[in-house]
Parts: C-alpha cells; structure tokens; sequence
C-alpha cells in the first residue's frame, strides 16, 4: 500500500454535547485505503473486543446497549442498584499515537495508519501537524478509538464466567460495564462498589491520552436515574422504566419543532413547502420525491395522499430509505 496521498481538510462541526470541534475528512484515495484496512483489521479485533462494547461495530448498535442496561437493572428485584455514569472528554482528538500503534502489534499496514494519524491537517491554507488524536471523519477511526479503549471491563473489574451455559455472563458480585464509544455506565451492587470502579478507572486512561470528563462523571441509584444514549434509566414504582431523554424530546424535529404543523389525521396532502414558514426553502433543497414533513412512504414531491403515516415515519421512496432530520432551510437528509 502506497503512504497518505493527502492531508485531510478540517471543517468547523458543532460537536454532539454542544460544543463545537473539527472533522478531519480525507482525501478520497486516503478513505479507499482506509476502507481497505478496516477490512483487514476489523475481524481480528472483533474476535477480541469486550462483550459489552457497542460502539461502532457491525451489527451492534445504541439499542444494543440500552438492551444490555435493561438485561441487567430490569426485573423486580435487580442486584445492582447503583451507577458508576462517566464518559471521557474528547477522545476522538486525544487518543495518544504511541500507545495506539502498539496495540496494532505486527499488523502489516501498521506504517500506513501511522502515517494518517500524523498527516496534519489544511484549513484555510494553513496547514496544522496532529501530534494527538484520529480525524473523526476518517473511515478507520471508530475502529481505532475502540482499539484504543479496549481493555476498561478488565480494568474495572468485571469478571465473567468462562465455561457452561452461561459463559460470558458476569459472574456474582461483579460489576457490569456497558460501553458505547467514550460513553460509559457501571452497574454496581453498592456505592462502594461504585467508587472501587471509578477509582480503578481514574488513572487507566492516562497512557492512551485520555481523561474522564468529571463535569459529567457521577454515581447515582437507579430511582435517581441517568441519562445514557438519548434515553433517561430510572426505576420506578418496582420497574424499570427507558424513556427518551428531555435533551433528545427538545431536539427532535418531529416534536417540539413541528408540534402544531403535522397534517391532521385523514389530511390528503401535508403542505410541507407552505404549512411552515421555515419549511418554505427546504423542499428545493432535498432530493426529488422527498418530503420535509416525513409523512408519507410513497414516491411523490410533497407526499400527496398518505393519511396513515406522520413525521418521524421513515420514507420508502424508489431511491432508497431514510429520515429526513431538519426543520429548516439548513436541514439535511440522513440515509
């Protein structure tokens, strides 16, 4: 394989938590190269990953984890009450170089990566080294911000049965680690427990060039609840109960934003382009057969005569399926 034919360009992105932090996208024979060695290098760390990672892995997705939480905390009468909540500040930028070639080992485009991770990047015709982190618009990222994290279960603690029936499961008395990425939560039995687990946790990020965000790391019971992926845990009345965060209700298109302009029940037509003055420049902007209200799955440019769908109802056009995830004249389309 050839070295990086380019430097990535770096584009000002508003960060996921508010904040506002660049995507490095490569050039595209950088993200041919990439795609080739994620290829070569995924199934070998996929034979090794943790059992609760569900972060950027093939088949594995957010619903994966709240699934694991619910496996864990639901029932009546659940072991571990208590909830270690963390996740780590700016891992995608701050991943250490040296440490994360040395868990690639002898992997043979090992050269090759270290030459991405250390292109530099050009903004404005200023060209910037990168001494620290991976471009969060790079094909091979995800999979080397879990490589680089591989490891937290055993480092805080968890232990699982090896054989029989119910390998893989925690044993008793053992915390459970469910990770996402760089967001995380430890069930625990205690808040003893809770602590022994962040204590072991606070110095394990440290060589990998990482620290936990303590503004956003907390211990609290189940009944208290906590907010992880979108979706507030909290136990009530003797249940377990998984809602979507107030944070992702404020921000869905499909409820605070258009409460007020969805067609009413039986309506033939959704007049997305004139139901909402914010919508008026938005249909110019999607691909033909699209509609900005998302209420209908047929084929047609403002949606025309569905009455049994409404917004936030995915769309089955004859050029695919997908959301659409905006409200305005800056919205984009998700496929």
């Amino acid at each position: 394989m050839d070295g990086p034919s380019g430097q990535a360009g770096v584009h000002p992105e508003e960060g996921h938590r508010g904040q506002a932090g660049p995507l490095g996208v490569p050039v595209v024979v950088d993200r041919v190269l990439q795609a080739r060695v994620v290829n070569a290098l995924e199934p070998e760390w996929e034979a090794r990953f943790e059992p609760r990672s569900y972060g950027f892995r093939p088949g594995r997705g957010c619903h994966d984890a709240i699934e694991a939480i619910f496996r864990v905390a639901g029932g009546a009468n659940p072991k571990r009450r208590w909830v270690l909540d963390a996740d780590l500040a700016a891992a995608f930028d701050r991943i250490d170089h040296s440490h994360l070639l040395g868990q690639l080992g002898t992997f043979p485009a090992r050269e090759l990566i270290a030459g991405w991770l250390k292109a530099g990047v050009i903004e404005d015709g200023w060209f910037t080294p990168t001494e620290e982190g991976t471009p969060q618009g790079g094909v091979a990222s995800p999979l080397l911000l879990n490589v680089a994290l591989h490891g937290m279960e055993q480092a805080a603690g968890v232990r699982y049965q090896q054989t029989g029936m119910d390998a893989r499961d925690a044993v008793a008395g053992s915390p459970v680690l469910i990770r996402y990425a760089d967001d995380l939560v430890a069930l625990c039995h205690s808040r003893d427990e809770a602590e022994q687990v962040k204590a072991r946790l606070a110095g394990w990020p440290a060589p990998r060039g990482l620290a936990f965000n303590e503004d956003k790391t907390a211990i609290v019971t189940l009944d208290e609840g906590f907010d992880f992926l979108g979706f507030t845990v909290r136990r009530q009345a003797g249940k377990l109960l998984i809602r979507p965060s107030k944070a992702a209700r404020e921000t869905d298109p499909g409820t605070a934003a258009d409460r007020g302009t969805r067609p009413a029940r039986g309506e033939r037509t959704c007049g997305a382009a004139t139901a909402h003055p914010r919508r008026a420049g938005v249909v110019g902007l999607l691909p033909d057969g699209w509609c900005p209200a998302r209420c209908s799955p047929r084929w047609t440019a403002t949606c025309g005569s569905s009455p049994t769908s409404g917004p936030g109802m995915p769309i089955r056009t004859s050029r695919g399926a997908g959301f659409v995830t905006g409200t305005s004249v800056s919205s984009t389309v998700r496929f």
